[in-house]
C-alpha cells in the first residue's frame, strides 16, 4: 500500500513539472534566413537581429537592432500566423520593413522556419 502512495505522489509530482523542451532541429531551408540572422541565445545581432526568443513577443523589439520605423511601429506579435505571413511576404505583412527579402512562397518551408523560430527559447 505504501509503494502505491509513494508512486502515486512521484507521478503527481512529475505531472506538476513543466518540461523544458529543446529547439527544434534547424531545418535546411532555415539557412536563406541564416545568411543574416542569428539564432544562439546571447548571440549578437547581425544584418538581422538575433531570433532567439521572439516567440510571442511584439515585432521591432529585440534589443540592439536598429528596426524600420515601421516594424517599431507595427502591432504585430509573431505569433505562428504571423511568422509564416512574414516569412511569405514581408512587405505585404508589414509595410516599410527594411528586410530585404522577396518571401519565401512555400507555406511548408515557411511554417517550417515559423515553428523552428518559436521553439527558441
Amino acid at each position: 500500500m505504501l509503494n502505491r502512495f509513494v508512486l502515486a505522489s512521484v507521478l503527481t509530482a512529475s505531472l506538476a513539472v513543466p518540461a523544458f523542451a529543446a529547439p527544434l532541429p534547424k531545418p535546411p531551408i532555415f539557412g536563406v534566413c541564416g545568411a543574416c540572422h542569428k539564432v544562439e541565445k546571447g548571440a549578437p545581432n547581425g544584418i538581422g537581429p538575433n531570433l532567439w526568443g521572439i516567440a510571442n513577443t511584439k515585432a521591432g523589439e529585440v534589443p540592439g537592432f536598429a528596426f524600420s520605423p515601421a516594424m517599431k511601429a507595427s502591432k504585430v506579435k509573431w505569433t505562428r500566423a504571423n511568422l509564416i505571413a512574414f516569412i511569405q511576404e514581408p512587405q505585404k505583412t508589414i509595410p516599410g520593413t527594411r528586410m530585404p527579402f522577396a518571401g519565401l512562397k512555400n507555406p511548408t518551408s515557411a511554417a517550417q522556419i515559423a515553428d523552428y523560430i518559436l521553439s527558441l527559447k
